[in-house]
C-alpha cells in the first residue's frame, strides 16, 4: 500500500491526502486513529480545527440531547474498555426523574496488560477526546466531567490539560458552550497507577479520594449511584472518541462499519512474539485471527510457530493455535471454527470461550514456557488485588506462590490440582470482576496446557523440601 491514503471528503473533509509515519495496512480502517502518527500533525487546537475539528460538536449542540443518544443507540457502539456493553443503552440508565447532578467520567486508566491504544489518543489527538466528551456530556445532561488518567501517563496529563484550556478559550468548554446555554467543565484527575481503578466503581472511589474498593452492584450501579452518589456515566477513551464520528456519520451509517451486533472500528494492540507488533484499527469482525497475525503482523519470528494467543488483554482466557471450536448457529445447528478463522469481534471470541476485552492481543510462540506465562500473570494479579474480598486477596497470592514453585521446579502434581481448585474458588465470588480476571487465565492455561505444566513438576516429596510454608503448617498435623 502506498504511504499516502485517500480519505473520502464526506468523512474526512480535509486534507484529501493523509500520509503517516507508520504506514496503515490495507486491512485497516482509520477512524479513531486517523491522526495518530500522521505526518505534519500536532496536538494543538489550531491543527485540529484546520482539519475540521469541533464541527461535529457544532452539529450536536443544535440537536436535542435525546436525539444524540438515539443516534448512539442506532450505531450499535459497544464499549471499548473491556466489557463491550452498548454505550447508548448505558446512557439511558440515568433515572428519568433524576434531580441530582449528572457526571461523566472518561476512564483513561488503561491498566490492562497488553493494551496501549488510549495513550496514543491522549498524546497525539486529545481534542478528539474532548470533542467526544463534550457531545456525550450534552447528551447525558452532565455539566462536570473528569478524565481519570493513569499516573504513568505524566506527559498525557500535561497535553490533555493544555487541550482543555485551548478548548475553553475557543468556548468549546466553560460557560454557555457555543452560545447554546449549556455549561461544562472538564477536569483531569491522576490516579496512582492501580489496576483496580480500571473498574468503574473502584475508579469512582479513587476519584472521591478514598481507597479504590469497588462497590457492590446492585445497588451501586454508577448510572444511578455513582460519583458522590449521583448518576454517573463512565466510558473508555476510545468509546468517547467514537461518539463524535457517530454524530458526523449518523448512527445508521456508522453501523454499516463492522458486522451485526459488532459495529464500527476498534483498535487492536498486538504485542509479543510476532515480527511486526503494534496497533491496528480495523472494522470490528472484518479481520480474522490469521489476517491479523500473519497479514498484518508478519507472522511469528523466523523458525518459530505461534503457540497461543491471549486475545483481549491479560485477563481474557488463552486460546491455543490448534484449537477447533464448536459453535451454535442461530437455527440450533452446530458449526466448527478453527482458531485461525475466528473473526475478531465481541461475540465470536466469547463463543470461543474468551473475550475481545480491551483489544490487547498478546501472542505467544513455541519458545514460551506456559509455567512462566502463568507465573507472570499470577504475580501481576497478586500485586494488584485491592484486598477487599477474601477469595481474591488470599487466592491471588496463593496462586502466585504455587506458580513460583512451578517455575522453580519445586512443584508437585498435586500443586497443579490445588492451583486449579483455588482459581475456581475465586471465580464468581468477589464484588468486582478482578476475581475473574485473576482466575480465568489460570483456569484456561491449566485446562489447555495441563500436560506441559505437569511435565515440570516432581513426584511427591516431603513438604519441607519444596514448600517451607507447607512444612510449617504440616508440623501441627504430625505432632
Amino acid at each position: 500500500m502506498p504511504l499516502a491514503i485517500r480519505a473520502e471528503t464526506s468523512i474526512f473533509p480535509a486534507p484529501l491526502m493523509i500520509s503517516y509515519t507508520k504506514q496503515p495496512h490495507e486491512l485497516e480502517h482509520r477512524l479513531i486513529f486517523k491522526n495518530v502518527d500522521r505526518v505534519g500533525w500536532d496536538p494543538s487546537i489550531e491543527t485540529y480545527i484546520a482539519d475540521g475539528g469541533y464541527e461535529d460538536l457544532k452539529k450536536a449542540i443544535a440537536m436535542a440531547p435525546k436525539d444524540i443518544t438515539a443516534e448512539v443507540k442506532k450505531s450499535g457502539l459497544r464499549g471499548r474498555g473491556g466489557a463491550g456493553f452498548p454505550t447508548g443503552m448505558k446512557w439511558t440508565f440515568i433515572p428519568p426523574n433524576n434531580t441530582k447532578p449528572v457526571y461523566l467520567i472518561c476512564n483513561g486508566d488503561e491498566s490492562e496488560p497488553g493494551t496501549f491504544k488510549d495513550r496514543y489518543i491522549l498524546h497525539q489527538d486529545p481534542h478528539q477526546l474532548i470533542e467526544g466528551m463534550v457531545i456525550s456530556c450534552f447528551a447525558t445532561g452532565a455539566h462536570k466531567a473528569y478524565i481519570y488518567l493513569r499516573e504513568e501517563f505524566p506527559e498525557a496529563a500535561l497535553l490533555v490539560e493544555k487541550a482543555i484550556e485551548e478548548a475553553r478559550e475557543k468556548n468549546f468548554l466553560g460557560d454557555n458552550v457555543l452560545g447554546s446555554g449549556f455549561d461544562l467543565e472538564i477536569y483531569v484527575h491522576r490516579g496512582a497507577g492501580a489496576y483496580i481503578c480500571g473498574e468503574e466503581t473502584g475508579l469512582i472511589e479513587s476519584l472521591e479520594g478514598k481507597r479504590p474498593y469497588p462497590r457492590i452492584k446492585p445497588p451501586y450501579f454508577p448510572a444511578a449511584l455513582g460519583l458522590y452518589m449521583c448518576p454517573t456515566i463512565v466510558n473508555n477513551v476510545e468509546s468517547l472518541c467514537h461518539v463524535k464520528h457517530i454524530v458526523r456519520m449518523g448512527g445508521e451509517e456508522y453501523a454499516k462499519l463492522g458486522v451485526t451486533r459488532n459495529t464500527g472500528t476498534r483498535i487492536l494492540c498486538v504485542s509479543g512474539d510476532v515480527k511486526n507488533p503494534g496497533y491496528f484499527e480495523v472494522e470490528v469482525g472484518k479481520v480474522t485471527m490469521r489476517q491479523l497475525l500473519y497479514d498484518m503482523c508478519g507472522g511469528p519470528k523466523d523458525g518459530r510457530e505461534i503457540k497461543a494467543v491471549i486475545p483481549g488483554g491479560s485477563s481474557s482466557k488463552i486460546l491455543k493455535s490448534d484449537e477447533v471450536f464448536k459453535l451454535k448457529n442461530p437455527d440450533g445447528t452446530e458449526r466448527e471454527l478453527a482458531f485461525w478463522d475466528i473473526p475478531l469481534d465481541f461475540d465470536s471470541l466469547a463463543a470461543c470461550g474468551s473475550m475481545a476485552g480491551s483489544g490487547g492481543v498478546i501472542v505467544l510462540d513455541d519458545t514460551r514456557r506456559m509455567s512462566w506465562v502463568l507465573n507472570n500473570l499470577n504475580a501481576f494479579y497478586a500485586h494488584e488485588s485491592c484486598g477487599q474480598c477474601t477469595p481474591c486477596r488470599e487466592g491471588s497470592t496463593w496462586m502466585k506462590k504455587i506458580s513460583d514453585r512451578l517455575v522453580e521446579g519445586k512443584a508437585t502434581p498435586k500443586d497443579i490440582e490445588t492451583l486449579e481448585s483455588v482459581a475456581y474458588q475465586i471465580d464468581g465470588r468477589t464484588i468486582c470482576a478482578f476475581g475473574e480476571a485473576s482466575s480465568w487465565p489460570v483456569e484456561a492455561i491449566i485446562a489447555k496446557f495441563r500436560d506441559e505444566l505437569l511435565s515440570e513438576t516432581t513426584e511427591e516429596v516431603a513438604p519441607g523440601e519444596t514448600n517451607p510454608e507447607s512444612a510449617e503448617q504440616h508440623k501441627f498435623l504430625v505432632s
